[in-house]
């Protein structure tokens, strides 16, 4: 079974779709098999890794709302091992059809079941919108191994924290019992700044024990490297950013194998 992490925050700008591509980079270059599903209408995570969103022939609204099997919406990536579900600008009318469908909370989840998924990945990546809505709702009752949140080093992205949290505890009373916190994801850090360093105490005091150690610096690369259609990885591998996101990995992949032991 693969690992399926979602990576989720209401607040907009706050390096998810970063996080989501980056990680997913990271772990195929370390030759984990990765799938990262693009469920944001925005398409961020498509275009950050080089593919057309208006060019895609099946995305996500395909698989949530036309029932197309997972194995056919699948595309390859220029990087080995990580391929992508992209999104589409179709998506965008999905959250109104998928009112109407049944099971509407499970469409993901119902989706990625089967021998398809479980025979060619080791970790699926599900980066959502910046919403509470139903797409968030399927990445989270999706979710079989946890939320992943980034949380940006300033002070108003601590306000939504609280709000997400209460989200994410509804869905798991309601529709995914097995939802935790995997961890929170301290980025765009300013090392030049007392608030950078203060947001990230009072993010850890709230949630001892849960935030990552590593921390994502706020860098000029991690910017750039969408616009070429590529991770941070192949982009500028010796960036502060790349070098960061590989040690964040690092991370949660031995986090992982503990947790594996202890199960």
């Amino acid at each position: 079974m693969p690992i399926i992490y979602v990576l989720a925050n209401q607040k907009g700008g706050v390096g998810k779709t970063t996080t989501a591509v980056n990680m997913g980079a990271c772990l195929a270059y370390g030759g984990q098999r990765v799938l990262i599903i693009d469920i944001d209408p925005q398409a961020n995570a498509t275009s950050s890794l080089g593919i057309d969103k208006r060019a895609a022939r099946l995305s996500t609204y395909d698989l949530l709302v036309r029932d197309v099997p997972l194995v056919q919406v699948v595309q390859s990536t220029a990087r080995p091992r990580l391929d992508l579900i992209p999104s589409s600008p179709a998506l965008a009318g999905a959250t109104v059809e998928l009112v109407s469908l049944p099971q509407r909370e499970y469409r993901l989840r119902q989706a990625m079941q089967g021998p398809s998924l479980n025979e060619r990945y080791d970790y699926v990546l599900i980066d959502c919108p910046p919403s509470l809505g139903l797409l968030t709702v399927n990445g989270l009752t999706a979710a079989a191994d946890g939320v992943i949140i980034p949380v940006q080093c300033e002070y108003l992205a601590l306000e939504g924290l609280s709000q997400l949290s209460r989200a994410i505890e509804l869905v798991r009373q309601a529709l995914n019992p097995d939802l935790r916190l995997r961890g929170l994801v301290m980025t765009m850090y300013d090392s030049r700044t007392t608030l950078s360093r203060q947001v990230i105490e009072e993010v850890r005091r709230h949630f001892p024990g849960r935030v990552f150690e590593t921390i994502i610096p706020r860098s000029v690369r991690l910017s750039e490297a969408p616009s070429y259609g590529e991770p941070i990885i192949s982009y500028a591998p010796r960036s502060a950013g790349a070098v960061a996101y590989a040690e964040l990995t690092r991370e949660l992949l031995l986090s992982d194998e503990r947790l594996r032991q202890s199960a």
